[in-house]
């Protein structure tokens, strides 16, 4: 028996989100579930390192396991895809120490949140970005994020129902930038998110470019640590998990 992680990406549009729930089969962690168990002939268990929204999507989702029979870790990807739907690929594979836990020993996440800006939503994006027609205040969105930089308190950016005890995170990286033509990207680096943290971070920048607040109305928010001083809870489909960081060892 080994220990494997593996890199999983998904379109997260039709699903309930990644973690397992006793109301719908519809989830990513049940998708992969179902498959392990086929290989071992029985359930089968998997970590995942996010917990990502229903709607959400992750390109670079991460996901370990005890591998109890021997199959090639060379095939192990195609193995999962060959019984997974095609809007769940796994990319990668790898054997892990006993001890790694794709969660817990998470050092960083980076997530983008889309925004199409384009007088027409772009009909390829459509599923990836939220549509926004109307002129935006591109300097103030950027501008209004440099707060966010460094440890802070971010129970402003929390969701009702976040089961998280520590609200304290650490933002290494914080950016807005055009990523192709009128497609703008929010993309956030950190310790951790606490639930909703990155879509109400979002909307309250697209507020902000909407000219409904002031750039600097982000920091008054963060200090407030309150959730009814910030923006709107921005649509799932925008957002992206891009990346998870690991130690070097790890």
């Amino acid at each position: 028996m080994r220990n494997v992680k593996i890199i999983v990406s998904y379109d997260g549009s039709n699903y309930s989100g990644w973690q397992r729930q006793k109301n719908t089969r519809e989830t990513i962690q049940e998708k992969l579930e179902d498959v392990l168990s086929k290989f071992h002939k029985e359930p089968g268990k998997i970590y995942g390192a996010s917990r990502t929204d229903a709607g959400v999507h992750a390109k670079g989702q991460v996901f370990n396991f005890d591998l109890k029979v021997d199959i090639p870790l060379n095939r192990l990807p195609q193995a999962f895809n060959s019984e997974l739907p095609n809007d769940i690929v796994c990319l990668d594979a790898e054997y892990i120490s006993d001890e790694f836990h794709s969660r817990y020993d998470a050092e960083a996440k980076k997530y983008i949140y889309r925004i199409d800006n384009n007088l027409y939503r772009d009909v390829f994006m459509r599923k990836y970005a939220y549509h926004i027609y109307m002129d935006l205040d591109l300097t103030a969105m950027s501008r209004s994020i440099e707060c966010l930089i460094g440890k802070h308190d971010f129970s402003a950016f929390r969701a009702k129902g976040c089961r998280s005890k520590e609200p304290v995170k650490n933002i290494y990286k914080a950016e807005f930038y055009e990523e192709s033509h009128n497609i703008y990207a929010l993309e956030i680096i950190g310790s951790g998110f606490l639930y909703n943290m990155m879509r109400i971070i979002a909307g309250t920048v697209i507020e902000i470019g909407k000219k409904k607040r002031r750039y600097d109305d982000m920091k008054k928010v963060l200090k407030s640590k309150c959730r009814n001083n910030a923006g709107f809870t921005a649509p799932a489909k925008g957002l992206t998990l891009k990346e998870i960081y690991y130690p070097i060892n790890g």
